[in-house]
């Protein structure tokens, strides 16, 4: 399987997160089909098929390539 860069997956996180905010905000239905699109990407960019487990492996996969992400589940977090 091809590994998205970790800038990429980094950029699709951010943007996520960001639309997720927004959404919760507004709820327009532009935000919504555009988080939609965000999920999709990051789902095929880490071989997932739901957006918790896309973004926990995007998460991972930044932390393992040391840019300083932290994944957000205290599991995640290294001993």
């Amino acid at each position: 399987m091809l590994m998205a860069h970790p800038a990429v997956l980094n950029d699709l996180v951010e943007q996520y997160e960001a639309l997720q905010a927004l959404h919760g905000e507004a709820g327009a239905p532009d935000v919504r089909r555009r988080m939609e699109d965000v999920a999709y990407t990051l789902c095929v960019s880490t071989g997932t098929r739901d957006i918790d487990a896309a973004l926990t492996a995007a998460r991972n996969r930044l932390l393992a390539a040391g840019t300083g992400a932290r994944p957000q589940h205290a599991s995640l977090q290294p001993s």
